[in-house]
């Protein structure tokens, strides 16, 4: 195995100036520094990081805690996918490491906490758990810097989707298009689904249309099956509604089989949308609001990371901005 000694040799310095390059250390020069790194890249060092990590009391590794939250939601899914994807690339490129925090830690004694420790995190970034569970709550209120994504939660650091924004871009465009009976199925109670109330009442609000009751319906988010039996119940009404808003893009495409199975074509006779932007959505041309899944994963690894190497830095929250796409599921009605 190469070790420092070697690279010592090979550049012509001492073994103490060859630590302090490759811990970037400001006392040694840039042009000593670029020499160091080639001759290890070239000898194929690499370091210990069991020493590394009793050192400097880093072991350069982030936990990622995701449960399955809801119904169906898992990593598989499109839109946590990206966000994972983008989160372990941000992580790659500032020399981190990712774990993920097995989601059966909770059914054993130990907790979610004290995994954490023991693995020596350096952060931990909460990508979707129920914070009213006692063991995610202990770990977001632990000394080990945590990033929380589309929930806010004490004094974590916390990015968030823009939800009010993006319902109420898809109310706006309906309204324009002479819609005003509109119906919202959402998903389960979370901080996610008040936001997206909140807008969708305070879109209603601005634009003089009046919420009906039985126009709100609760579902699951990713449940196609239980989403179907909610566009049942409202063309059961004896004023149904003329635009349907769904929780997400899958429940609104599984929605739309079963429309078509009793006859109603999209959107000739019934306007839908959906929400998140998923690829297969834009392909058959749903109009839905796409959340930036790589940007959420991108500034959680940025702002997790910037808690972890700055002892200053203050836990903030960051809402990250989405985009309406106009699909062709909304039609024009007098």
């Amino acid at each position: 195995m190469i070790s420092i000694k070697d690279i010592a040799k090979e550049c012509g310095v001492s073994v103490a100036t060859v630590s302090k390059a490759l811990n970037d250390q400001k006392d040694v020069s840039k042009t000593t520094k670029e020499k160091v790194l080639d001759v290890a890249n070239r000898l194929g060092y690499t370091t210990n990081q069991a020493a590394k990590a009793l050192r400097t009391k880093k072991t350069d590794n982030i936990g990622i805690l995701f449960t399955n939250v809801g119904s169906d939601i898992s990593m598989s899914h499109e839109f946590f996918s990206q966000i994972l994807d983008s989160f372990r690339s941000a992580c790659a490129k500032r020399g981190y490491d990712i774990t993920f925090i097995n989601n059966r830690v909770g059914t054993h004694k130990t907790t979610y906490l004290n995994h954490a420790l023991y693995r020596n995190f350096d952060g931990v970034a909460i990508i979707a758990a129920d914070f009213l569970d006692t063991r995610v709550r202990e770990l977001a209120t632990s000394s080990i810097p945590v990033v929380t994504v589309d929930y806010m939660y004490d004094n974590c650091a916390a990015v968030l989707s823009d939800n009010k924004r993006g319902i109420r871009s898809i109310v706006e465009n309906a309204y324009e298009k002479g819609h005003r009976k509109i119906a919202f199925i959402h998903g389960e109670t979370t901080e996610v689904t008040t936001e997206r109330l909140l807008g969708f009442y305070a879109a209603c609000a601005e634009l003089g249309i009046k919420v009906r009751n039985d126009y709100l319906i609760e579902s699951k988010y990713h449940d196609i099956n239980r989403c179907a039996d909610c566009l049942l119940q409202l063309l059961a009404l004896d004023d149904p509604p003329t635009c349907i808003i769904f929780s997400d893009d899958y429940s609104m495409i599984g929605a739309m089989d079963a429309a078509k199975r009793r006859g109603i074509n999209i959107p000739e006779n019934l306007s839908f949308a959906g929400y998140d932007g998923i690829h297969m959505a834009k392909s058959l041309n749903i109009t839905t609001y796409e959340q930036d899944a790589h940007g959420l994963g991108k500034t959680a690894a940025i702002k997790l990371i910037d808690l972890i190497e700055d002892s200053n830095a203050k836990p903030e929250a960051v809402i990250i901005p989405g985009k309406f796409f106009e699909g062709a599921t909304i039609k024009k009605i007098n």
